[in-house]
């Protein structure tokens, strides 16, 4: 067993470059099948989120290069294109390097909740494709585990500033007053739910949603009064919004230069907030040259989430205690399989060498040999 985890994040890695390596729900599963049908893949996981793209292996090969050659080539990128970008931990690195990030220690936001639950949902993906094992299975239970462990006993998740918070809390600084706001959200997965709530909390109330599917819109619009319109329906309500926030997994972007343009028309062209928190982008790049718009994305809101690390040091030094612990205690487990494999394997050999043994001496015996000759 060699555990490999590799990939990028947003601390290695800018947008125009996460953004090229991401994995749509679309493709996930035949990717996972793909990766472990070559012969040195047992296992393997991929996380795919806005802020990272990572994939845990099984090898049973010494070389790790061959699943690095994989991902660049699964991605259309030539082998050294993402040089400098990846990360790789083998072994006990790739434990501590899981255990971190499902316990929020290596999310841009310290001590974010969202991420256990993107790792907890990989992690079910992998094993509906078939593409775990021993393991995988293990070091995952593992990881949630110890990310309980971590925010029981931490003060880790005290007060979240998630990415939402950080996209409202920019809002804020620009329109000061954002009860007389209109937003647009689009999108209605966890990011836009978090970003409703906090918006309305500061006092905004009109809001549009936009979805994909209505009946996922709708039940975050019931919450806060708000109406719903389809992705298609956008450019007519554009003009509406004085706030943007978009995240979703659209493969392509959803709001276009010349969509912008018109609606900055219809507004007599007042200013317009737009927070891009997906990856890859939901909005053209070339929106932000626009007048009038203020482009922003989700590398844009470091410099506020720096300010929630400053508080957490603490917490962080705790965190890491635990987390080294039970590296040393999976690690433990790990080992224990090898040493049991071990001696199976001489145990096998044993009981072939016995039975090597008696099937030669029968034949002997059928031959003619006198028994106390083969004692």
């Amino acid at each position: 067993m060699a555990l490999l985890a590799f990939g990028l994040n947003h601390t290695t890695a800018p947008l125009e470059v996460r953004e090229k390596v991401t994995f749509g729900e679309d493709v996930l599963s035949g990717a996972l099948t793909e990766l472990t049908g070559h012969t040195d893949i047992d296992e393997a996981a991929i996380l795919s989120t806005c802020n990272r793209t990572e994939i845990y292996c099984n090898l049973n090969a010494s070389d790790q290069s061959w699943p690095i050659d994989w991902f660049s080539g699964f991605h259309g990128c030539r082998k050294n294109e993402l040089h400098g970008y990846l990360y790789s931990h083998p072994g006990p690195g790739a434990v501590k390097h899981v255990l971190r990030v499902a316990s929020g220690l290596d999310s841009m936001v310290i001590g974010e909740p969202q991420v256990l639950g993107q790792l907890k949902r990989a992690y079910q993906t992998a094993r509906e494709a078939g593409s775990t094992g021993r393991l995988l299975n293990r070091l995952f239970q593992h990881s949630f585990k110890v990310a309980k462990d971590v925010r029981s006993n931490t003060m880790i998740g005290d007060h979240p500033v998630s990415v939402a918070y950080a996209a409202v809390r920019l809002a804020s600084q620009i329109f000061g007053d954002l009860s007389r706001q209109t937003v647009l959200l689009i999108g209605a997965g966890e990011t836009i739910e978090l970003a409703a709530k906090h918006l309305h909390e500061s006092g905004l109330h009109k809001m549009i949603v936009a979805n994909r599917t209505l009946e996922r819109a709708q039940k975050l619009a019931q919450q806060y009064s708000a109406y719903t319109i389809t992705l298609e329906e956008i450019p007519r309500h554009l003009d509406e919004a004085d706030i943007v926030i978009s995240s979703t997994a659209s493969p392509r972007p959803l709001l276009r230069t010349d969509m912008m343009e018109a609606a900055l028309l219809q507004r007599k062209h007042r200013p317009v907030f737009v927070l891009d928190i997906a990856v890859p982008r939901d909005v053209e790049p070339e929106v932000g040259e626009l007048e009038d718009i203020y482009l922003y994305t989700v590398d844009d809101l470091k410099s506020i989430i720096d300010d929630n690390i400053k508080t957490r040091r603490e917490a962080v030094r705790q965190a890491e205690q635990i987390i080294d612990a039970e590296v040393i205690h999976f690690m433990d487990w790990v080992n224990s399989q090898d040493t049991v494999a071990t001696i199976r394997a001489l145990r096998n050999q044993a009981q072939q060498a016995r039975a090597d043994v008696l099937e030669t001496a029968l034949q002997k015996l059928h031959a003619g040999a006198a028994p106390e000759d083969l004692l």
